[in-house]
């Protein structure tokens, strides 16, 4: 039975496979971003956000992969690795996974601190934005585990409406530090709920992961949801 590898450090990604009664081993992978996205732009040019975050996706998946292949999981202390013991490769599927929100053709990540985090929000309330999350896939299952080779991805963008909430509200979110740590400055899943009017799209996808586009993915290599292994 296949098996979930998850290249992120992203409580939310994992809680969101879980809550769907998939849970994956975690490794996170040691990829350098900014590199990977200048290493992108030189190659082919300037990345629209959709793209950007399919190749930082793709360089997450790849480089777990990678490890895992060379049966190399670093489990030190100051490892990017969360799992304790060397993955039997034989059943699994890596998933990296990357977001970054666009308003107005901007992207913008996570605040670098509280006050920028004001900032933005300041900006946001009362407007939009589209919350881009890349999934990339490999398959390193065996041949008789029905495995491909494949690799693949797709990108789900979802339009994010924000309240017009005040200065007091903004301070007060602000101020419980959930707003430094995450894409765009808010989360719908969390205590940012609230101040999210509405979306359209896929739910999940703003969260971290897009289960939908998931299941779709692991379907073109041959994976039916509903076969995926917990351990």
């Amino acid at each position: 039975m296949p098996r979930l590898v998850l290249a992120s450090q992203s409580p939310a990604r994992l809680a969101t496979l879980k809550s769907a009664g998939v849970t994956p081993d975690v490794i996170v992978s040691g990829v350098d971003e900014d590199k990977v996205l200048v290493d992108a732009a030189d190659r082919f040019g300037e990345l629209d956000p959709a793209d950007a975050v399919l190749v930082l996706a793709q360089a997450k998946a790849e480089e777990v992969a990678a490890r895992l292949e060379g049966a190399v999981v670093d489990t030190s202390d100051d490892a990017a690795s969360d799992t304790a013991d060397v993955i039997d490769t034989a059943d699994v599927i890596v998933v990296g996974c990357d977001s970054m929100l666009e308003i107005d053709g901007t992207v913008v990540g996570k605040p670098a601190d509280a006050a920028t985090a004001r900032e933005r929000w300041r900006s946001m309330r009362g407007s939009k934005g589209v919350l881009h999350t890349g999934h990339w896939l490999v398959d390193l299952r065996d041949d008789s585990s029905g495995g491909t080779g494949g690799t693949l991805g797709s990108t789900s963008s979802t339009t994010v409406w924000f309240a017009d909430i005040d200065d007091d509200e903004i301070d007060a979110y602000v101020a419980t530090d959930e707003p430094l740590y995450v894409a765009g400055a808010f989360t719908i899943d969390g205590l940012g709920g609230p101040y999210i009017e509405r979306i359209e799209g896929d739910h999940h996808g703003v969260v971290g992961i897009s289960l939908p586009l998931l299941r779709e993915l692991l379907g073109e290599l041959g994976v039916p949801w509903r076969v995926l292994r917990t351990p």
